[in-house]
């Protein structure tokens, strides 16, 4: 008797008139939930202080992390050159653990329009042994994009050019087919005629510095080097030149100009724009998809007065003739925008931009080489000075187009004045009338002045 009234002492108050089998039945069921007031308390109280701690670790940690921020961070002068080279070129990781270049480079965009003459004063780059050259890169952008304006794929060319100045040649996989092999140096557009890729040590057919043109037969026969190779290569020059026609404004290339990074100086390559009609005209079958996208970059809003021949006759040939006069709006409207630029320039040009007649160069070769070479920090020897002068001297008065060869380059000139009908050089004169009175190209006034091969239609640029 005396163990059981034991047992009913320990159990709790709400159990006390309960049978000792139900009210052990009973305390195992609430054990969990029974608990003295000063334990909950107790477990309380520990569990502030832990919380408590873990904030203030999370506290101290941040405002270590602020101030390594506040004490490690470099000037914004100083690491402003890091950040644009970042954003602005690389399209892998590559470039991050590539060591940079003791000597500054000089980098170079010829700055020109098709049938302009760009090919052969690309060729005065491309034959010098100091300079590493590349010829429209920016062609694999417009085809792949194709039919994409003109001046809506003036932000990717620019893009391209920013990698391919710091001799990141992956940027050409951008554009490659989807599925297909990696693009190799001899898939790059004009690679058979550049002289880097067809010389040693990527090809021994040729050698850099012996002054002559490329067979493109030959050239085609050297095995296909990764880009990475030809990267290396690129590394190795101190001057990188680029042309191109489908950067169609300077004011397009002022951020690369403004890099401190860069040391990129523009040459404008100009002509006559009646002689560029006509030599487009000639061409047209080679440049359809070229004059489709820049004539698809005219203000739609603008009224046009088109110039007709009451007595011209329909022909098949006038599709591809509007379309190729047609392209001069655009062209002549952002060559305009580059030479007002050019007549009254920001702090990012000066210094940095030569414009060079087309006419002078066939003119006077020698002469106009040595201003081009000496604004660009180059020299030019005996080999390249004769290169230029027979280039220009030689007895045929045309050549297929896209070719480089030696031809009386005078005449070539001059060719639109007999080829061009009095309309279409008047409507190539309202496209262009502006960018003709700054470049000192004058206008005629009459069909018969126009054939009239004794007067020059040349005066000093205003430039």
């Amino acid at each position: 008797m005396k163990n059981k009234q034991f047992a009913l002492k320990l159990t709790a108050p709400w159990e006390k008139d309960v049978g000792f089998g139900r009210r052990l039945k009973t305390y195992r069921n609430h054990t969990k939930i029974i608990a003295h007031p000063g334990i909950v308390m107790k477990v309380l109280r520990r569990k502030r202080i832990v919380l408590f701690m873990a904030y203030f670790l999370l506290l101290v940690l941040t405002m270590l992390n602020l101030a390594n921020y506040k004490w490690t961070k470099e000037p914004q002068q100083c690491n402003h050159q890091m950040r644009s080279t970042v954003y602005q070129s690389r399209s892998d990781i590559r470039f991050l653990y590539r060591p940079s270049l003791a000597k500054k480079r000089q980098l170079v965009y010829v700055l020109t329009t098709w049938r302009s003459g760009s090919s052969f004063f690309g060729e005065l780059f491309n034959q010098n042994p100091d300079v590493f050259f590349l010829y429209e890169p920016m062609w694999h952008i417009w085809q792949k994009l194709y039919p994409g304006d003109a001046v809506s794929l003036q932000g990717a060319a620019r893009d391209m050019l920013s990698s391919l100045y710091r001799c990141d040649l992956s940027v050409f996989q951008l554009y490659n087919t989807p599925g297909s092999k990696n693009i190799t140096s001899l898939g790059l557009f004009g690679a058979t005629l550049n002289k880097v890729i067809c010389s040693y040590p990527l090809c021994s057919a040729y050698r850099k510095d012996v002054v002559g043109m490329v067979d493109d037969k030959v050239c085609k026969k050297c095995p296909p080097q990764s880009l990475r190779l030809l990267e290396e290569e690129c590394l190795k020059y101190s001057t990188v030149v680029i042309k191109g026609v489908r950067i169609l404004d300077v004011n397009v290339l002022a951020p690369l100009m403004e890099d401190p990074s860069l040391d990129l100086k523009v040459i404008h390559l100009v002509r006559d724009p009646r002689a560029v009609a006509n030599s487009r005209i000639k061409s047209r079958h080679g440049l359809i998809r070229e004059n489709l996208q820049v004539v698809r970059s005219r203000d739609p809003k603008l009224r046009r007065i088109p110039f007709v021949d009451p007595s011209h006759k329909v022909n098949k040939k006038d599709g591809s003739d509007y379309h190729s006069i047609g392209a001069m709006e655009v062209i002549c409207d952002r060559t305009s925008k580059t030479l007002r630029t050019a007549l009254n320039p920001p702090s990012w040009i000066k210094g940095k931009y030569m414009a060079v007649r087309y006419e002078d160069l066939v003119e006077n070769p020698i002469k106009t080489l040595r201003s081009v070479y000496r604004f660009v920090n180059l020299s030019a020897n005996h080999d390249i000075e004769s290169f230029a002068l027979n280039m220009t001297s030689g007895t045929s008065s045309s050549s297929k187009p896209f070719i480089v060869s030696s031809r009386n380059a005078t005449q070539a000139a001059s060719a639109w004045r007999t080829a061009l009908s009095f309309q279409q050089m008047k409507q190539v004169e309202d496209y262009c009338h502006h960018s003709m009175t700054l470049l000192g190209y004058e206008r005629v006034r009459t069909a018969g002045e126009a054939k009239d091969l004794s007067k020059s239609l040349l005066t000093v640029p205003k430039l």
